[in-house]
């Protein structure tokens, strides 16, 4: 369990298996930009500056030369459906693609703004979130979404608009999760020092990489998370639910 005088000045949290199921991106956000990625395409493919250049970098991709090498007739040039089909792949992949990530946003923000979507968080986040504010802390979010996608989530969640409490958002453009560069390259942008900032996900592999720039980490165990080894629960700080967490103090 976390020590009582737990100090910190920033909560940095992770989304998917922190402050959102697991299930709710898999079988409700990559089963949604799957079935109208084309659709978005064909609506926005020529009058959109932002969706050309998404596609364009889709392109840099190394699996997409990969991909296309395997069609049977390549193509002389890129349409809507390579582009729908290859997007498909990389979700089916849960390839960690910066451009993918961009354009899943772009695709869930129709989504959100219908009503067809509604951002999952567990019960005890929005408590959690006022307590840690009311503590002075910040809060922010680390996730490999998108930035546009993560304040998707938190404006139209299940409980209500919860944007209001973050301060800063964070992705792959400050680097790759599971590299110490990222966090450190986090504290300096937050200004802090990195000690002062609690980093809460459930994925070792990110804890390690925080704590190796120098970051307090512990690890959710929340519903449908992948099962930790036995090394994994001795060689990490482990909670369920951010509950034991609402007494984080700022540090003297």
């Amino acid at each position: 369990m976390p020590s009582t005088e737990r100090v910190a000045k920033v909560v940095l949290v992770d989304i998917e298996g922190t402050t959102t199921s697991i299930s709710f991106v898999h079988d409700v956000l990559f089963p949604y930009a799957k079935n109208n990625v084309k659709k978005f395409l064909e609506e926005s493919w020529e009058s959109s500056s932002e969706v050309k250049q998404i596609v364009r970098e889709l392109q840099q991709v190394p699996q997409y030369a990969e991909y296309t090498a395997t069609l049977r007739v390549p193509p002389k040039e890129v349409d809507v459906q390579v582009i729908t089909d290859f997007v498909r792949y990389l979700i089916d992949k849960d390839l960690k693609v910066t451009p993918l990530k961009t354009l899943q946003g772009l695709i869930w923000q129709q989504g959100y703004e219908t009503g067809e979507l509604m951002g999952h968080v567990f019960d005890d986040v929005p408590g959690a979130f006022e307590a840690w504010r009311e503590a002075g802390l910040r809060i922010a979010v680390y996730s490999s979404g998108s930035v546009a996608a993560q304040k998707l989530i938190f404006r139209y969640s299940i409980v209500g608009d919860l944007l209001t409490h973050l301060s800063a958002h964070f992705d792959t453009h400050v680097g790759h999760k599971q590299e110490s560069q990222s966090y450190a390259n986090i504290a300096k942008s937050l200004g802090e020092d990195p000690s002062h900032i609690l980093f809460l996900t459930d994925i070792p592999g990110e804890a390690a990489a925080a704590r190796s720039a120098g970051l307090q980490t512990i690890i959710l165990q929340r519903p449908g998370n992948t099962p930790l080894t036995d090394d994994q629960k001795y060689s990490n700080e482990l909670i369920a639910d951010f509950s034991s967490l609402h007494t984080l103090q700022l540090p003297e």
